[in-house]
């Protein structure tokens, strides 16, 4: 069995499982420690020492990060310290643990493991999955291939960008209820079917968990799913992206 120590940065906190990659399954619990602050590379590197101390012997690591990744580079920095910017995180990585380390977007690693293990396996087309956190997160797929690093959590929508207009963390700052929630929510996904056209939307984030309260109040073309995979998708992903 090959495993794989999976990390998912989050605003709040960086999460952590080994991942039995064959499977698609997490072994044994998922860690987490307190996002720094500020979440400097050198302090995101420490936190990540103390999560491998907790699941020791993976194979490798796989690191999944709110930023677009190009050639293994940070080149974004939306929700994160600039500091990250240029960085090459998967030569940071394999340096001070010695093992060789993948880094990817963060909703692309949760939708490489929703396609694979989750919510869209199987389904041929063009399947989005999006993720609702601190920010909206983005991962397309045309029949099971994933375009890398799309950003349309960064969509222009009532004069500013979609993710402070429906992200889950604008919900829980401005108190609202679902069906406010979800109204704002709809509104943005109308914006990506009329760009994509997708055959399936799927929705990652801890936010998934509450599907069933919400769902009522998104009205869509495409047929929408919640992550099966639940809040441990980028987990998965990350992991996944390292074999």
């Amino acid at each position: 069995m090959g495993v794989n120590l999976g990390i998912d940065f989050g605003g709040s906190s960086i999460k952590a499982g080994l991942v039995d990659t064959a499977r698609g399954r997490i072994v044994g619990e998922t860690v987490s420690v307190a996002t720094p602050v500020p979440s400097t590379p050198h302090a995101v590197v420490e936190a990540i020492r103390v999560l491998d101390a907790r699941l020791p012997d993976a194979r490798s690591i796989g690191f999944c990060f709110p930023s677009v990744v190009k050639q293994g580079r940070a080149c974004t920095a939306a929700n994160i310290d600039a500091a990250w910017i240029g960085t090459d995180v998967g030569a940071l990585l394999t340096e001070a643990f010695g093992r060789r380390a993948a880094f990817l977007n963060d909703a692309d690693a949760a939708g490489i493991a929703e396609m694979r293990f989750g919510a869209g396996r199987g389904v041929p087309g063009t399947v989005l999955v999006l993720t609702f956190g601190t920010g909206i997160g983005s991962a397309p797929f045309i029949d099971g291939r994933l375009l890398p690093n799309t950003e349309f959590g960064h969509l222009e929508m009532r004069g500013a960008s979609a993710e402070l207009w429906a992200s889950a963390r604008v919900r829980t700052e401005l108190s609202l209820g679902w069906a406010d929630w979800g109204a704002r929510v709809t509104e943005y996904l109308a914006h990506m079917e009329r760009l994509l056209w997708p055959d399936l939307m799927i929705l990652c984030g801890g936010i998934s968990t509450h599907f069933a309260e919400f769902a009522p109040f998104l009205k869509t073309r495409a047929p929408i799913r919640p992550a099966a995979l639940g809040a441990e998708a980028g987990i998965i992903g990350a992991a996944l992206a390292a074999e």
